[in-house]
């Protein structure tokens, strides 16, 4: 791509990200920045946890979790961090979190047997209810995802042979296993990356999708009624113990991004990056990828970003051609209904995104 239409392609990317655009120019502390383009504002957090699980409300509240048991809870835009982690959770490794306002959030964390739990705030995390210990030996959790702000699921790696989904409807304070029989057999090593809290996802009241590798083959499965009945397809990316898709995002029904690759650090991920408009009954491999493993993806209106160990890239095609913007490492990438969107990562980073000023 010529300089010129790069530049305009940036430019219209942010554009198409919503009100963050007008409200974040030349923003102190932005990091390799491309004139006119996206970039990421980091946010110092004061934590040095890795915080792979992110919920974006708006453009000034957001939730993190990560090792340590950590949960980091901003009002401010990041201007400042605060730790709201349940009492005793020290020893637990937070992959996922779903927030809905700034006092409402359910958070997971992953591990064997009882590690895997869940647990639920209604005041900003001055309180929490612990929804769900996990009491089969052989489930593993790895994410979760919320249709409205009292009915979700989370997925468990497969229990003899099939995943298991547990469901709440009561915004998480309790949640009861969902039967397998609808859920078509798991492949011999199969399993869901717990790299970002992006391997179930769900869009409207109904539709969920559950990313998976490890296996021979990399797949999508999805769901039109809340999990109780899945379909499950192959994908174009490479299926092996480090290789699969690790995250997932749909703007409707029908359309959605998968991405992944091998996360092993120097490892070749030629096809990153896959495509479905048939509601993930099809995948095509993206036209021009991310150049490497790539961890998180997310909408922003028909933008959408994907993030990874070695930089972040911008879509305006739907998924089928990426454009670097960012070498910095992120796991994780959410962004809020109204254009806000933040990164989180390894070593307690965590950032906002805005725009430089072309010239």
């Amino acid at each position: 791509m010529r300089p010129m239409r790069a530049l305009v392609r940036k430019m219209s990317f942010a554009g198409m990200c919503g009100a963050v655009v007008a409200a974040s120019l030349a923003a102190p502390g932005t990091a390799r920045a491309t004139p006119g383009g996206p970039a990421w504002r980091l946010t110092p957090t004061g934590s040095e946890a890795r915080l792979r699980g992110l919920a974006a409300v708006d453009r000034s509240v957001a939730w993190l979790a990560g090792s340590g048991g950590t949960v980091l809870r901003t009002t401010d835009g990041g201007g400042t961090w605060r730790n709201v982690a349940p009492a005793g959770a020290a020893g637990l490794e937070f992959r996922d979190i779903e927030a809905f306002d700034a006092r409402r959030a359910v958070v997971l964390a992953i591990g064997e047997g009882d590690a895997s739990r869940v647990y639920a705030t209604s005041d900003g995390g001055r309180t929490w209810t612990l929804g769900f210990r996990n009491d089969e030996p052989k489930a593993f959790y790895d994410c979760m995802t919320f249709f409205d702000s009292r009915h979700g699921l989370a997925m468990s790696d497969p229990v003899d042979g099939r995943f298991r989904l547990i469901a709440t409807g009561d915004a998480g304070r309790s949640w009861r296993v969902l039967p397998s029989a609808g859920m078509p057999p798991a492949l011999e090593g199969e399993a869901g990356f717990a790299a970002s809290g992006q391997c179930l996802v769900s869009h409207g009241s109904r539709d969920v999708w559950l990313a998976t590798g490890g296996g021979s083959r990399s797949r999508v499965f999805h769901s039109g009624d809340r999990g109780l009945t899945w379909t499950v397809a192959d994908t174009p990316l490479p299926g092996s113990p480090s290789q699969g898709v690790f995250a997932l995002a749909f703007r409707d029904s029908r359309h959605g991004i998968a991405v992944g690759g091998d996360y092993r650090p120097g490892e070749p991920s030629p096809t990153a990056a896959a495509t479905t408009g048939d509601g993930g009954r099809t995948w095509q491999a993206a036209r021009r990828p991310p150049a490497e493993y790539r961890s998180g993806v997310a909408y922003s209106g028909p933008a959408a970003l994907a993030v990874g160990p070695t930089g972040s890239d911008g879509t305006l095609t739907g998924g089928r051609t990426w454009t670097r913007f960012d070498t910095g490492s992120f796991d994780t990438v959410d962004c809020a209904s109204g254009g806000a969107c933040w990164a989180a990562g390894e070593k307690g980073r965590a950032a906002r995104l805005v725009f430089t000023r072309a010239g």
